[in-house]
């Protein structure tokens, strides 16, 4: 029987809502230094601020814009939207406290490079370039308010562009480099979801598509229909041929099951010789008619292993959604029970699960 610990779900936990929230945590502190950067600057003896009670105002502004909008649990979830608005709130008031402490000659104007940084490596390269095109204007707004048509100048505008370019660089190379990192990251986690001897989602990756799709049929009212499917003879194999041979039928068993289903159904090993196979938006008769399908194409379907023919049957427990409660684990342990009616009966056999 299937049972998953506690320690086991804790590790199914989306990894893209971890990473968001990791995220998330680390914008808030930065939200707050930000804050406490221009505060100290503000009560520096050398700080040149022409418009103290804005700069004030922008500060008391921007410390409840960040308690409102993170701390007050607005959201239960941490969603990519909400920490483009994090960083566009950031730019906004960098904007004014540098305007308000000397504009382009501000200490503060590089506090920009920082938010272009976090913007990097949180939101990716789309939105990097919208805010740096975004702080390009207001940089060199900033310079035609306050220099007015000198700005255009070849000596001024030369001056200007040599000082912004390093900004510009970083934030190339920071987009870039994360870029990269991104991609790795995403291979690693394909890799980590994936049975290496089959190539299908292991039980980790699976369990992740299960929650969202269970999710999904129960918020739509459609059917779900849930497979466990068992080798009735890897052993034999094994004994009689060796483990390549075993090894040669299950590589056989999940082409041979992911060939008779849909491109909307998943299948994944679920370890040893037993898959799992998961059917969205499909009623008791299609999963019954789906699974003898596959029951008598695994029983049809032959390989050769060093001169034998090797293959075998596979016995098969069915769940429905709208039989059992509606969360993975019941499903899964409904499907497992069904599966092992199916070995008890004989063999190479569908059984669908029923209450009672």
């Amino acid at each position: 029987m299937i049972d998953v610990t506690h320690e086991e779900k804790q590790h199914l936990v989306n990894p893209a809502q971890m990473e968001l929230r990791g995220f998330s945590r680390s914008l808030g502190e930065l939200q707050w230094l930000l804050l406490v950067l221009v505060l100290l600057y503000s009560q520096s003896p050398w700080a040149q601020i022409s418009n103290e009670p804005a700069l004030i105002g922008a500060m008391v502004l921007f410390g409840g814009f960040v308690l409102g909008f993170r701390y007050l649990n607005f959201f239960d979830r941490t969603y990519r939207w909400k920490l483009a608005v994090d960083t566009w709130a950031m730019i906004l008031f960098a904007t004014v406290a540098s305007w308000h402490t000397g504009g382009t000659e501000s200490p503060l104007i590089n506090v920009f490079l920082l938010i272009l940084i976090t913007s990097a490596l949180t939101l990716g390269k789309l939105m990097t370039l919208l805010e740096l095109v975004l702080i390009t204007t207001i940089y060199f707004y900033m310079a035609y308010l306050q220099s007015g048509t000198e700005v255009f100048s070849l000596a001024m505008l030369s001056d200007l562009i040599i000082r912004f370019t390093p900004l510009l660089l970083v934030a190339y190379l920071t987009t870039m480099l994360a870029s990269d990192i991104h991609y790795a990251k995403q291979v690693l986690t394909d890799q980590s979801q994936r049975d290496e001897l089959t190539g299908l989602l292991n039980i980790r990756g699976f369990r992740q598509v299960l929650n969202q799709e269970i999710a999904w049929a129960g918020r739509n009212m459609q059917p779900l229909a849930l497979m466990m499917i068992d080798a009735d003879n890897l052993k034999t194999i094994n004994d009689n041929h060796g483990h390549e041979a075993g090894n040669r039928l299950i590589r056989l068993l999940g082409e041979t099951i992911h060939g008779e289903l849909r491109g909307s159904d998943t299948v994944a090993r679920y370890g040893g010789d037993e898959f799992i196979a998961l059917l969205p938006n499909t009623t008791r008769q299609q999963a019954e008619a789906a699974a003898e399908r596959i029951r008598k194409a695994v029983a049809e379907t032959k390989t050769t292993f060093i001169g034998n023919q090797i293959g075998g049957t596979v016995s098969i427990g069915l769940a429905i959604n709208e039989d059992v409660h509606q969360n993975a684990d019941d499903l899964m342990q409904a499907a497992d029970r069904a599966l092992y009616t199916s070995k008890l009966d004989g063999r190479n056999k569908v059984t669908v699960h029923t209450e009672g």
